[in-house]
């Protein structure tokens, strides 16, 4: 059983006293669910009717949303913490900014992009920005940072999420991270464990695979996870994939077909994280509509009960709430959550709850923040911030060539080529890409900066000799991003005339808004620059620095040159 008196939780007699007198004054369908966190998906979920609806019926021991304007997600989080019997956990995706906590979030700087500062100070001020934002629209819980180590450059999981693939790096960064959400009464959730980074498949699409023996993976992601375990993290996801060398060392004579995804096995969430690296914490599973785990080889009736029963305490998201329940109390009733596992978990969802004094602040009917506090979310003070992360992150990776700096009188007339994404899948739900807008912003600050542009795309290449003399210089922008479609993100020349055949006819500057890896296919790029986030002060950073006014500062990692000799030149 867990120990509420230790790391990370640190109770006094008061705090588990109410953790005690809460849990046995449950009925046994509010102990089932309190291992749930619902997802409120839109507008109609998120009326008080509705609310009220999902806390009577099914009562959730958390909540994740998806994203909308912070009026209505105040709302949302009041409405919840005042229906509630036991005060919830809501989540916030702040990983980059406060971008993942709420629409109008201020978004700063993802993982890949303070790496290329490398100052955990920095880390530090992001986690701070994130934390202000979240805890103004009602969150408690931030699902970040990531810990994973991207050692795979085809990964698109972690491409931009993860720091870089340096153990000491992650701990640096990730310590900074905890300190900054503590500036706030959040709790973090570093994720995903046994660590993501290795493969470049999808967990969305298919149960992931670390593939790391088990004295590597001691040197690297165990590394991590026990310094910051130490560190005092109180909350830890694990994703839905398989570590076979260890399921194989814990569990011998393992067959093949029965090596599950971590979210299922109970020899990595059990033996290796709570037994092995002394995990004292709550164990949450990555979303459960993953392929990765819905799509695993047992049905979901047992795979809803076999995760708690494996160690983890709470389960994300509802496929269908009134049969997942179902499955969850039929595990239950069948023995396959045993009354001593339902004890641990319980108490260790109310022991983070208790941590946060919740339970008090609900007393004092303070769980959501003064709606006042919304001003903070994206202040101008917080996008401040944002244009001077900007500056530090952006990075030149070569201009072999010296087509830099790009002028108005050196390169008047620009011929924008834009390669963007198709709509993106987010927490199970499928989301239009912003790419009309980034262009639009994009021309704007190249014609404020005295560049002439042209962004159509025109029917067909028409004459070379034509083309250049109508426009100095290509900017090729890429913003190559999005997962839970592909196992693979590549480029998609989406038309054949935004082919790359201008390379060799004009200077040619390429910038990446997203993926750091896109020299896999332009390798022929002279030029080439990566700015990680497709906000407006991370281009407005990068044109500054092509423009010669200031210096590039940002670091790259080896994995940008995709282990291919002909990306360097």
């Amino acid at each position: 059983m867990v120990n509420l008196r230790e790391k990370p939780y640190y109770l006094n007699d008061e705090q588990i006293q109410w953790v005690e007198d809460t849990i046995s004054g449950m009925t046994t369908e509010e102990k089932i669910g309190q291992l749930f966190v619902n997802m409120v998906a839109d507008a109609e979920e998120r009326k008080p009717e509705n609310i009220k609806k999902v806390l009577d019926a099914y009562h959730p021991g958390a909540i994740r949303y998806h994203n909308a304007p912070k009026e209505e997600l105040w709302e949302m989080a009041d409405c919840l913490q005042n229906t509630t019997k036991i005060p919830l956990l809501i989540a916030s995706n702040c990983e980059a900014g406060g971008n993942g906590g709420c629409q109008g979030g201020t978004p700063i700087a993802n993982g890949a992009a303070m790496a290329a500062i490398d100052a955990p100070e920095e880390v530090f001020k992001m986690a701070e920005i994130s934390a202000r934002e979240a805890a103004a629209v009602g969150c408690n819980w931030n699902f970040a940072p990531v810990v994973d180590l991207l050692y795979n450059w085809r990964n698109t999981i972690v491409q931009l999420r993860a720091f870089n693939d340096s153990p000491d790096d992650v701990i640096r960064y990730a310590k900074s991270f905890f300190k900054g959400m503590k500036t706030q009464n959040i709790a973090t959730c570093m994720k995903h464990f046994p660590g993501d980074g290795t493969e470049e498949n999808d967990q969305h699409l298919l149960m992931g695979i670390n593939e790391f023996d088990c004295d590597k993976w001691d040197r690297t992601y165990g590394k991590v996870y026990k310094e910051l375990i130490d560190e005092g993290v109180m909350t830890i996801m694990a994703g839905h994939i398989a570590l076979p060398a260890y399921s194989r060392k814990l569990r011998p004579g393992i067959r093949d077909e029965e090596i599950r995804p971590a979210t299922l096995a109970p020899e990595l969430i059990t033996d290796l994280l709570k037994g092995q690296l002394g995990f004292n914490g709550l164990v949450v599973t990555d979303a459960s509509h993953m392929i990765g785990m819905f799509g695993a080889t047992i049905p979901r009736s047992r795979q809803v009960p076999q995760a708690i029963a494996a160690g983890c305490d709470m389960y994300l998201f509802f496929n269908d709430r009134e049969e997942d329940f179902g499955y969850m109390m039929e595990g239950y009733r069948n023995g396959t959550i045993t009354e001593e596992r339902l004890q641990d978990a319980l108490h260790r969802i109310l022991g983070v709850k208790a941590a946060l004094n919740l339970h008090r602040l609900q007393k004092e009917g303070k769980l959501v923040a003064p709606k006042e506090n919304l001003a903070v979310v994206g202040c101008e003070e917080h996008h401040r911030a944002s244009r001077e992360f900007a500056d530090k992150y952006v990075t030149l990776v070569k201009d072999r060539l010296h087509y830099l700096p790009m002028t108005p009188e050196k390169y008047k007339r620009i011929k924008l080529v834009y390669i963007g994404s198709e709509a993106t899948v987010i927490a199970g739900m499928k989301f239009e890409s912003n790419d009309k807008n980034i262009i639009s912003d994009i021309v704007s600050q190249l014609e404020e900066a005295g560049f002439e542009v042209d962004a159509e795309v025109s029917a067909k290449k028409g004459k070379i000799e034509e083309f250049k003399k109508q426009y100095d210089c290509v900017l090729l922008v890429l913003n190559i991003q999005g997962f839970a479609q592909y196992n693979t993100m590549r480029i998609k020349w989406d038309e054949p005339v935004k082919q790359p055949w201008y390379m060799s006819e004009l200077p040619t500057v390429v910038v990446s808004l997203s993926n750091t890896n896109n020299l896999i296919d332009v390798p022929m790029a002279r030029c080439y620059i990566n700015s990680y986030m497709d906000h407006h002060e991370s281009f407005a950073a990068a044109l500054e620095k092509m423009m010669g006014k200031s210096e590039f500062k940002g670091r790259y990692n080896e994995n940008v040159f995709c282990g291919r000799w002909e990306t360097r030149f």
